[in-house]
């Protein structure tokens, strides 16, 4: 996905800061609340006492995962500024500047956030805010916030210090990196990391009740958003950034749960030596146990169509989570999941101008039948519509659909299983895709044409009514 949500959740814990557990007529309830500011009345904690409750947490997530502590772990306090630097170091060393600027261009190009958005400074100061406690893989070492009292950060050490333990048996950094430089993958891989670590806070959590993750209903991640007004930071993300700060944690949750009912732990661990490759697999676990895997997708080099006034800055796999986020922007939550599930592979590609900065943008995708991806054209059209809110002359016929906008031409068709979208181009620039791709030539816009669109989006309405 055009975001390294590695930047965002490797380090985010707020979200699992105040978990409360109420059991009543059979229920499992859950209320999780965000951290507030510190406040500069609290003590701080001090190191004997951090060192003392560390030991202890980390005792008993090692009996509840089954993962044994292989060698000494360093444990160390860190100040709001500390943290803040780790941030920064972080998100240098994580990419280049070029790659992440190009992955949030990505994002403005897909609608996820606003155009010119400033999305490096934004992440710093949000998880600046939001970091309670975390483990560096490259240090081997487990830092927490010093203006939190011990007993308040428990369960941040618990799903911390699960990241410790597997990072002892599983080299956990190297592990999430193999899967680059597909985005989708490595984001499942990532689920898996920190779904497993809230799995095991829980069941810590749960510890003497008779109770355990695996007792858990189904989960609905919008139960454990908490109080946004405690997280200013958080409030101002635009949708697409909450989203991706939770899938990990909520998203891998309900796959490990998914995985420990039948396999326990040992199970869990499995999953190491044969990790999720989409995030599909995350979303649908039983997907995952079926091994069913994502079709291949290319999409052929058309630089000699652009010039050399362009260069291609992105390229890379959306996945099925990353496009019911696109779909979700401008169809909403309940049209975007159906139509995202039948997501069986994608690619995209951005293009750059040298001096202008437009974009190009092009991506394929294939669903799993040509049922499917008749739906996927007709709710996808009206997404692109109210994506570029300026256009005119808008064409469609059953599979294609073409206008203009003040960003270019956009182009939308779909043949068979598969559908390809070019948006910020010329309709000679995409015939040159399409051939390339060696699909038959696409209908010339015309008045019957027009009238189709119309056609067309009466069978939307239609079909977002069933």
């Amino acid at each position: 996905m055009p975001l390294s949500s590695k930047r965002i959740a490797e380090c985010l814990c707020a979200f699992v800061l105040t978990v409360s557990w109420l059991f009543g007529g059979g229920a499992l309830l859950a209320q999780q609340a965000t951290t507030a500011p510190p406040s500069s009345a609290q003590p701080k904690v001090n190191n004997a006492e951090f060192a003392a409750t560390a030991d202890a947490v980390l005792k008993q997530v090692s009996e509840i995962t089954g993962l044994k502590l292989l060698t000494p772990l360093k444990k160390t306090l860190r100040s709001r500024d500390e943290i803040r630097a780790y941030v920064v170091r972080e998100m240098d060393e994580e990419k280049k500047p070029a790659e992440r600027y190009a992955e949030a261009r990505s994002a403005e190009a897909f609608g996820l956030i606003p155009k010119n958005f400033d999305l490096d400074n934004f992440m710093i100061d949000l998880l600046t805010e939001q970091i309670a406690g975390l483990y560096d893989p490259k240090a081997r070492e487990f830092y927490i916030a010093d203006w939190i009292r011990p007993d308040d950060q428990r369960m941040v050490m618990a799903h911390e210090l699960t990241h410790a333990l597997q990072d002892q048996h599983f080299q956990i950094e190297a592990w999430e990196k193999a899967a680059r430089p597909n985005d989708d993958a490595e984001l499942a891989r990532e689920a898996v990391l920190e779904g497993s670590a809230m799995a095991a806070m829980i069941d810590y959590l749960l510890k003497g009740t008779g109770h355990s993750v695996e007792d858990l209903p189904a989960i609905d991640p919008s139960v454990f958003a908490g109080d946004m007004s405690k997280s200013p930071k958080l409030q101002q993300a635009p949708q697409f950034l909450k989203d991706a700060m939770i899938f990990p944690y909520f998203g891998g949750l309900t796959f490990s749960t998914a995985i420990l009912k039948p396999a326990g732990w040992s199970g869990l661990s499995a999953v190491f030596a044969k990790p999720p490759i989409s995030t599909q697999q995350i979303m649908h676990p039983a997907v995952y146990k079926s091994g069913k895997v994502p079709a291949p997708v290319t999409i052929p080099s058309f630089e000699k169509l652009l010039g050399q006034d362009w260069a291609k800055i992105d390229e890379n796999v959306m996945g099925e989570f990353g496009w019911k986020e696109i779909l979700k922007q401008f169809l909403g939550e309940d049209r975007a999941t159906p139509l995202a599930a039948a997501w069986d592979g994608d690619r995209y590609v951005l293009y750059e101008h040298k001096q202008t900065k437009q974009l190009i943008l092009a991506a394929r995708l294939h669903l799993d039948s040509e049922e499917h991806a008749g739906r996927f054209f007709g709710q996808y059209s009206d997404a692109l519509e109210k994506k570029y809110l300026g256009h005119e002359n808008v064409p469609r016929s059953s599979n294609f659909l073409t206008f203009d906008s003040p960003e270019g031409g956009v182009f939308w068709r779909c043949v068979g299983a598969e559908c390809i979208s070019v948006e910020g181009t010329s309709r000679a620039v995409f015939d040159g895709i399409n051939g390339l791709i060696g699909w038959p030539a696409a209908p010339l816009a015309s008045k019957s044409a027009t009238a189709a669109s119309g056609m067309a989006a009466i069978n939307i309405a239609a079909f977002s009514e069933r």
